[in-house]
C-alpha cells in the first residue's frame, strides 16, 4: 500500500508536472485538443499505462477538453501512485 503524501510533498511533486493542481483532495489537469478525435485518442492512450500501473484516472471529456483527476481511493488520499501516473500522462500528452 502506498503512503499518503503531505500537502508539502504534493506541492513539491507538482513542481515537475506543469499545469497540474492540487484541489478538492485530488490532483488534476485540463488538457485541450484540436478536436474530439484527438481528445478521444489521448484518453485511449492512457489505458496502457493505467492498466500497467493498476491505477486509473477519473476522466471527463468535453469535446476538445479532457479533465484528468487522480486520487488513491483505497486510501482516500493522494499517494506516490498518483504522482507516477500523472508523470506517465504528461509524457503521453507531450507525444
Amino acid at each position: 500500500m502506498a503512503e499518503s503524501l503531505t500537502d508539502q510533498e504534493i506541492a513539491r511533486a507538482l513542481e515537475s508536472l506543469p499545469g497540474w493542481k492540487h484541489e478538492g483532495g485530488e490532483i488534476l489537469k485540463w488538457y485541450r485538443f484540436d478536436g474530439f478525435p484527438a481528445a478521444a485518442a489521448f484518453i485511449q492512450g492512457m489505458v496502457e499505462p493505467a492498466e500497467r500501473m493498476s491505477h486509473h484516472p477519473d476522466l471527463e471529456c468535453h469535446e476538445r477538453r479532457v479533465r484528468v483527476a487522480l486520487h488513491t481511493w483505497s486510501q482516500d488520499a493522494i499517494t506516490a501512485k498518483d504522482i507516477a501516473l500523472a508523470g506517465e500522462i504528461e509524457r503521453l500528452a507531450q507525444g
